[in-house]
């Protein structure tokens, strides 16, 4: 096995520790125990990595489009050679399974690939003029530096995503990468680094959360933040955001309705539902959770569901064969406990799992409940966590009702026999996301993000670099 490395600060392209030589345990989550530190950055070195963007993106926005994509070819390039030690890396600091990290580190370097492309392609245009004489260019050109905050869940991922947009538009960007799963997203910054992005072009930086966001977006060099997170951490940044007019990306929480009739195919869905709900231990903001299916078929879906959940290799992310991994955190064990627990003692019925599972580490076990209430905290609050919830339904109009009955808006889900229902329920199911009878989000060049309480903007397809841009007119008449 590996040894885990400690993780650096890494400002105008160098890599260092905190001036006053702070550094922040970092746990294994299967174990419990310390495998490394990382350096806690403080406001000597926030004030150098803003001063480093300011620089970083003078360079990088006059490098030219075609350039800048060559580098962040090298850079795919580098990832997927170093793939390897760095999904290892990923599994001891997060707890997901290997095979689990392996499929990150390879969308990963897909996300820099079709972002570069991208890049050289996010054209401007002319408008045909009222006038002779007169031309109207309407161009696009880098919105500034940008701050990136970015959590523990996909701790290259979401890194990468908004990495690439950045760099794909010429921006410069200092990234707040998680405390809990600092050393993978460093490998991904090394390998642009090692592709040859100039200093100062990307930052990276680590330590109290609160102070990081509050002296980067308040900075007039700051000209764009994105972030994901939680629904109420959102809110907090997206208006201290507001305050000083910065452009926004927002990718927050979810509540996955997952809508099943009964002419959908059972086996297909339970199959391709269990392993979306597993992911990552269910800690995956478009995990399938509020599992509405209709009556006739419910009995047939829950038996061979509880029965896959059951089956579940649990354990630690690097032995072979474990299909779920530990949750990341005692904090993150002790708050699904107790949405658990709350819903069984007003009434819910545990079909499997609803308990810790033994031994050191934080596990939880696959839990699928039934017998819920729209009341219950659990129906209304994102759990994070490898929980299932079965609600049978009547009517069409009652899944899509329940389906819309929270603010959230990011992913949803349905499995339908009827071309009319997949119509239907694509006109009237509010969410950023649907995929049916099949699971089809997070691909590069599609869009991914929320509405509602889920955020507004893409990190995804062609849409994700429009917050990165500035749309400006230049008209001129020619002198007659």
């Amino acid at each position: 096995m590996m040894s885990y490395p400690d993780t650096l600060l890494f400002i105008d392209g160098q890599w260092q520790a905190a001036s006053d030589g702070r550094t922040l345990d970092v746990l294994n989550p299967a174990t419990a125990q310390v495998i490394g530190t990382v350096a806690h950055a403080g406001q000597p070195e926030l004030a150098q990595a803003l001063a480093a963007a300011r620089r970083g993106f003078a360079v990088w926005s006059a490098t030219p489009a075609f350039q800048r994509y060559q580098i962040m070819r090298r850079a795919a390039v580098l990832l997927r050679e170093r793939a390897e030690e760095a999904a290892t890396c990923m599994s001891l600091e997060q707890g997901k399974p290997v095979a689990e990290a392996h499929a990150e580190m390879a969308a990963a370097a897909d996300i820099i690939d079709w972002m570069a492309e991208e890049g050289r392609r996010a054209y401007g245009r002319l408008v045909p003029a009222r006038l002779m004489g007169v031309t109207q260019s309407v161009i696009r050109t880098p919105v500034g530096p940008v701050a990136a905050f970015c959590p523990w869940n996909f701790p290259v991922n979401q890194v990468v995503r908004k990495v690439s947009a950045a760099l794909a538009t010429g921006c410069s960007i200092i990234v707040k990468a998680p405390e809990e799963t600092p050393a993978s997203p460093a490998m991904l910054i090394r390998a642009f680094a090692d592709a040859g992005v100039p200093p100062g072009v990307i930052g990276l930086v680590y330590g109290t959360p609160a102070e990081i966001s509050e002296t980067l977006i308040a900075d007039d060099i700051i000209r764009k933040v994105t972030f994901t997170g939680s629904t109420a951490v959102g809110k907090i940044l997206a208006s201290l955001a507001g305050t000083h007019m910065k452009r926004v990306t927002m990718e927050l929480g979810g509540h996955g309705p997952v809508i099943i009739t009964a002419d959908a195919d059972i086996t297909r869905a339970v199959s391709l539902l269990a392993a979306a709900k597993i992911r990552n231990a269910g800690q995956v903001c478009v995990s399938p959770t509020r599992f509405l299916i209709e009556k006739g078929v419910f009995e047939a879906f829950r038996s061979a569901y509880v029965a896959r959940m059951q089956a579940l290799v649990v354990g630690n992310g690097q032995r072979s064969g474990t299909q779920m991994g530990p949750v990341v955190s005692q904090r993150r064990l002790e708050a699904i406990e107790a949405l658990v627990n709350e819903a069984r003692d007003s009434g819910a019925k545990v079909e499997t799992g609803g308990t810790r599972l033994a031994g050191p580490g934080y596990f939880y076990a696959p839990t699928v409940l039934t017998g819920l209430t729209a009341d219950m905290r659990i129906m209304n609050e994102e759990p994070f966590g490898p929980i299932s919830l079965l609600c049978p339904f009547d009517t069409l109009e009652d899944a899509i009702a329940e389906a819309n009955r929270l603010p959230y808006g990011l992913a949803a889900y349905a499995f339908t026999g009827s071309g009319a229902v997949a119509a239907r329920l694509r006109d009237t199911v509010r969410t950023g996301m649907l995929t049916i009878n099949h699971i089809g989000l997070s691909l590069p060049e599609i869009p991914f993000g929320g509405i509602g309480d889920s955020g507004y903007g893409s990190e995804g397809g062609s849409e994700a670099l429009d917050a990165y841009l500035d749309t400006r007119l230049v008209t001129s008449m020619d002198y007659m």
